[in-house]
């Protein structure tokens, strides 16, 4: 697994064997259940996840204690609270798997330890994560100002491979609707 995960980095850079060697032994590879937390809100975020496989959802409560989805992330993805992992705050977001999902975890210590190692990683994953977040953003934006259901038409147009794996709920939850709305709005569509 960890061979996806330095492929993917080489996508961007070449990285030598020996540099790709010291970068697998700071790896955690694991394997989590659809709705396993894998990082609370609340709390300081100390992990960067890579999905190997599956889907991740980025979730908070809104002002009626109901969990949202903000973001969904897939394959060949970095995940993470960014703003709680890289200033040592606590997040507002939480993290969870949206389905069954096989992931690289990069413990904080472990990577700022590999920063100091190979310079060039430092660059090229804040590089990766920033073009990352900004995509996020762009497709979260395409979607305001939309009816629910031209929510729905875009969401199943740019992200297709997302609405195939993930709860009914949770793709309501992220577009901003009811889950009665979306079998509705699916009704209709048919």
């Amino acid at each position: 697994m960890f061979d996806a995960f330095i492929n993917f980095l080489r996508l961007f850079k070449d990285i030598p064997q020996t540099d790709a060697s010291v970068i697998e032994n700071a790896l955690i590879y694991t394997k989590v259940s659809e709705g396993e937390v894998l990082f609370e809100e609340g709390n300081i975020c100390k992990e960067m996840f890579f999905i190997c496989g599956g889907v991740l959802r980025i979730v908070a409560q809104n002002e009626k204690g109901n969990k949202m989805t903000y973001f969904f992330l897939k394959e060949n993805q970095f995940c993470s609270i960014l703003n709680s992992f890289n200033n040592n705050i606590p997040a507002a977001e939480g993290i969870e798997a949206a389905c069954d999902a096989e992931l690289i975890v990069l413990k904080k210590q472990k990577l700022v330890a590999l920063y100091e190692k190979l310079p060039y990683l430092k660059e090229l994953i804040t590089g990766i994560t920033t073009q990352s977040l900004l995509e996020k953003i762009q497709v979260r934006n395409s979607y305001l100002g939309e009816d629910a259901s031209t929510r729905y038409s875009n969401f199943l147009r740019r992200q297709p491979e997302i609405a195939l794996r993930v709860s009914l709920s949770d793709i309501a939850s992220y577009l901003g609707i009811t889950q009665q709305s979306l079998s509705r709005i699916r009704k209709n569509m048919r």
